[in-house]
């Protein structure tokens, strides 16, 4: 029997998988919003929103409102605007921190443990990141996308999606928003894959040129920022 792709991007969740995700989300302090964008020519929309929907179930409630906040916008029903807004170009994507991390493509497979673990740290409003790093952070003056390409089999990828994630939320909690974090999921997407010539995952690609394939450690990835804010601009990047 052949492999299909789509069984990857398929919410299955037995009882005992339910009981598991609601304990890990218990740990939940604050709450955290996200946002999915979809349209109608979309092969996994309607499983990304299954899937956030689930997590948002699960989550704690205060005052009969569940910590995890779910909203859906639809290119057809709420328009052009609001995904611009957020930057979104590609369906589905997933939101945080009003548009400084993204997920293009659905947090399936292996993603779905750094994406739980993203929302548990902004709800907490701990990125476990060190203090030089957070003070390195809040200095930086100039835009940085971070864009980690990822696949769902993958079991590194959510430590990379993670990382790319805490940077861009440490820069938010300190009211910069130069940092972008975008996960880029290869198999919904592989435009962006064969742009960088990506063949192993996961790859972090910094303004356009990648720059580490495996994990980095914390001090690696904020040194090769910081020297890219050193050198000349190659290309804009919106």
């Amino acid at each position: 029997m052949g492999f299909d792709i789509s069984d990857m991007f398929t919410v299955r969740f037995s009882k005992e998988d339910l009981e598991a995700l609601k304990n890990i989300l218990a740990e939940m302090k604050n709450p955290v919003e996200v946002i999915t964008f979809v349209g109608d020519i979309c092969a996994f929309c309607s499983e990304t929103v299954k899937l956030i929907d689930t997590l948002a179930m699960l989550s704690p409630k205060v005052d009969n409102a569940t910590l995890l906040r779910h909203q859906v916008y639809h290119y057809r029903r709420d328009g052009a605007e609001v995904f611009k807004k957020y930057g979104i170009s590609r369906i589905p994507s997933v939101v945080m921190l009003e548009g400084q991390i993204r997920y293009i493509g659905m947090p399936a497979g292996e993603e779905l443990r750094g994406f739980i673990e993203t929302i548990l740290r902004i709800s907490s409003g701990d990125s476990s990141l060190s203090k030089k790093t957070s003070e390195m952070l809040s200095k930086v003056s100039k835009r940085v996308r971070i864009e980690v390409i990822v696949t769902p089999t993958c079991p590194y990828c959510p430590y990379a999606a993670f990382l790319a994630n805490m940077f861009a939320f440490e820069a938010y909690k300190n009211g910069n928003r130069n940092i972008v974090s975008d996960i880029v999921e290869a198999y919904e997407n592989p435009d962006i894959a064969d742009k960088y010539g990506v063949t192993s995952v996961p790859a972090i690609v910094l303004n356009g040129e990648v720059e580490f394939i495996g994990v980095p450690e914390e001090f690696e990835l904020l040194s090769r920022i910081l020297e890219k804010l050193r050198r000349p601009p190659r290309t804009q990047y919106q």
